[in-house]
C-alpha cells in the first residue's frame, strides 16, 4: 500500500489542482510500479510560507534573489 506525502507552500492551491496531483500520483505509481490505485493513499499537507526555506533562507527571500539573478 503506497503512501505519499505532497507538502506544498500555503499560497492558493485550489481543490481541483489538489485532486490533479492526487490523481496524478495515483496513476504515476500504477502504471510505473504496477500499484493498485484502490490501496494508495495521497496526503497534501500546506505549510505557511513563513514555515519554509530553501537554501539556508525564508522562501520568500529565496524567491526575490533568484528573481534578481534571473534577468528575464
Amino acid at each position: 500500500m503506497p503512501y505519499v506525502n505532497i507538502r506544498i507552500t500555503r499560497e492558493g492551491a485550489t481543490p481541483e489542482q489538489k485532486a490533479e496531483l492526487i490523481g496524478g500520483v495515483t496513476e504515476l505509481l500504477q502504471r510505473v510500479l504496477a500499484k493498485n490505485p484502490a490501496t494508495t493513499v495521497v496526503t497534501i499537507d500546506e505549510v505557511d510560507v513563513e514555515n519554509w526555506g530553501i537554501g539556508g533562507l525564508p522562501v520568500r527571500e529565496y524567491r526575490r534573489a533568484q528573481a534578481d539573478r534571473d534577468p528575464s
